[in-house]
């Protein structure tokens, strides 16, 4: 395991980012000169004039607190998440009544679960978990991190296929990595350390690959992963390395998994193969199915079928948001689903010049599509409005991986991963190292995890852009 350390320069953006173009005819060649942004909803402003009083005027504690959360979250909406803290100083400075707010945990923590979406408190304070989440993205937007090769054991290996990694998950302790052969391998962030190992039951095999994982979800203690004939299996992290199927495929009927996500309350899986059977889910706690439907992946039903004996591109991707809904990609469509009424699609576009699915991706709150020509677009995931755009050179030419998280939207391209502000498009950096060409890549709000295969085999890539305690 070898470890390096990188940093630069702070700095810090305070332009708006939002859109209200939203340019369903799928023509990923507009402004693809550079980044853009639209405004969105309107121009940040401090209290209204009804609000304003004399200084020397008591006023009440709660009504500070309010008027305090209400300003960073709007600045935080409005202009982007590092830029709630100066907001919240300006309200500080107004008098020494309103500085004693500045010490509320009750403010602390409705702040840290609006604006980072953290609802656990593994610091001291409130104020302190703010800080730490504040810094790390400060951490992201300026290129400074820990880059660490993780190993693990190769001598259960039979098929040197069966070592290409087909998806990675984070959570706030784990890294976990799906490969071909059905084997799901985790790593404890702390110790860098590769702890379990899970297979798959054993069964009869429609396909050579038809045991390679295509999701992982992670949730309290569990880990629950698919496979492309269709079964799901949940293990205890911290217990036995022994896994239960919760769910038996059935290939004829329902298809090929060709991508399988999840939630606290819902597991997710994207078919192909059988016609109208697109999306199956399933409720998380009692592990029922609850609804079977969708065309998004007729037409590539013929791909799904050689997913099971070929290595081929990815047919569809399938990602669950915070707001209770799902964005589903084909390389020809983009639909929006909700969760909570199952069935109800919010929003469908077609890409006439075609997507790039392996380098779609959701955040708790937005998602992003790059288009072949490599045009980028980020848009919310409740209101559909366009937040930005940005174009992915080489994206025409060479393979493209992404993923993205609230602050910023990464690309793989060549080896070389590039980071984009995901609240008004503006590149960023490029990341030191050249890691060759990935299988998988994903990120959250302190880690990014590559796997890249070359002639040294198999390599897991971790960056930790966690702020220092």
């Amino acid at each position: 395991m070898s470890t390096s350390y990188s940093s630069a320069p702070s700095s810090t953006s305070s332009s708006s980012s939002s859109s209200t173009s939203h340019d369903g005819n799928g023509d990923d060649g507009a402004n693809g000169a550079g980044p853009s942004n639209v405004q969105r909803g309107g121009d940040f402003e401090g209290p209204s004039s009804s609000r304003r009083r004399a200084v020397n005027e008591v006023w009440p504690e709660p009504f500070v607190e309010a008027l305090a959360a209400q300003v960073a979250t709007e600045a935080s909406r409005y202009v982007g998440r590092l830029a709630a803290a100066p907001a919240l100083a300006n309200v500080f400075q107004v008098c020494s009544t309103w500085r004693a707010v500045s010490r509320s945990d009750l403010l602390w923590h409705r702040l840290t679960r609006r604006i980072w979406g953290r609802t656990i408190l593994i610091r001291d304070t409130w104020r302190d978990e703010y800080i730490y989440w504040h810094r790390t993205a400060m951490n992201f937007r300026t290129r400074t991190s820990a880059h660490t090769t993780l190993d693990f054991d190769l001598s259960d290996v039979e098929d040197p296929d069966g070592l290409t990694c087909r998806c990675l998950t984070l959570s706030d302790s784990h890294l976990a990595c799906g490969f071909a052969d059905g084997a799901v391998r985790l790593f404890d962030l702390a110790t860098r350390l590769h702890v379990s190992t899970f297979r798959p039951h054993l069964r009869d095999r429609l396909g050579r690959f038809s045991r390679a994982v295509t999701g992982i979800v992670i949730t309290d203690y569990n880990l629950t992963f698919a496979t492309l004939d269709g079964d799901i299996h949940v293990a205890v992290i911290n217990g036995p390395q022994v896994t239960r199927r919760a769910h038996l495929g059935d290939v004829v009927n329902d298809g090929v998994l060709v991508d399988f996500t999840g939630s606290e309350r819902w597991w997710v899986g994207l078919y192909a193969g059988v016609p109208g059977r697109t999306f199956h889910i399933w409720d998380r706690l009692t592990e029922q199915l609850t609804f079977v439907g969708g065309t998004l992946t007729d037409p590539e039903a013929v791909m799904g079928w050689h997913m099971l004996t070929e290595m081929t591109e990815s047919v569809g991707r399938v990602r669950v948001t915070s707001r209770e809904t799902a964005v589903a990609c084909t390389s020809a469509r983009v639909i929006v689903f909700d969760l909570t009424n199952q069935g109800i699609v919010l929003s469908e576009e077609e890409y006439r010049r075609g997507i790039i699915v392996a380098a779609a991706d959701v955040s708790r709150s937005a998602y992003t599509i790059v288009g072949r020509r490599g045009l980028a677009r980020v848009r919310w995931s409740d209101t559909l409005e366009e937040v930005c755009r940005f174009n992915v050179r080489g994206a025409a030419q060479m393979a493209v991986m992404g993923c993205m998280n609230e602050g910023c939207a990464l690309m793989c391209v060549g080896g070389v991963v590039r980071v984009w502000e995901a609240e008004r498009g503006a590149y960023l950096y490029s990341f030191r190292e050249r890691i060759g060409e990935v299988n998988a890549l994903v990120c959250d709000e302190r880690h990014v995890a590559a796997c890249s295969w070359g002639s040294g085999g198999t390599r897991l890539h971790l960056w930790d852009f966690g702020a220092a305690d």
